[in-house]
């Protein structure tokens, strides 16, 4: 049987899951309301705008935001019905395809960025003091490392012809 955690751990893991939902949830409802943008919209349009010239092999972006290739697939037709990301085959690797960022997404994502970055201080960055903003960052960057490596070794143990 599964050891419980003890009533700190607990608590903890509980005020955890149900702020950051809440958090989530905000920051995407104050994103739509101001652009129009779902947060893996956004997503899509950050990673993209950062990537040398402005795009990214499917499977890195696939990678990057943690979605299977189906729901990568569906999350780019739908920006490319909108005209914020394109398709394109894969110069290097004719049998890969790339997202590329369009114009539009790229205006799309500059008009959002104030009002996103408006929405993540006055929801969680300004309520933290200096100490608290170290300390986050060094329990996400830590365990967003094991969490990566625990999908690379995974990924990894896949049979042959299964990737």
């Amino acid at each position: 049987m599964t050891k419980g955690l003890d009533s700190d751990r607990h608590t903890a893991w509980r005020a955890y899951i149900e702020a950051s939902q809440r958090l989530f949830t905000r920051l995407e409802d104050d994103l739509r309301v101001a652009s129009g943008l779902s947060f893996a919209d956004y997503h899509v349009l950050v990673l993209l705008s950062e990537a040398p010239g402005q795009r990214l092999r499917m499977g890195e972006l696939a990678g990057r935001l943690v979605f299977s290739p189906s729901r990568l697939t569906y999350q780019i037709s739908s920006m490319q019905r909108r005209g914020l990301v394109t398709r394109a085959p894969c110069p290097d690797d004719g049998r890969g395809n790339e997202a590329v960022l369009t114009a539009a997404g790229l205006l799309t994502l500059r008009e959002a960025a104030p009002h996103h970055l408006h929405s993540v201080r006055t929801h969680l960055m300004d309520d933290l003091d200096d100490a608290e903003v170290a300390c986050l960052t060094r329990i996400f960057t830590r365990l967003g490392q094991r969490l990566t490596g625990a999908n690379d070794t995974a990924a990894t143990a896949t049979a042959p012809g299964d990737s």
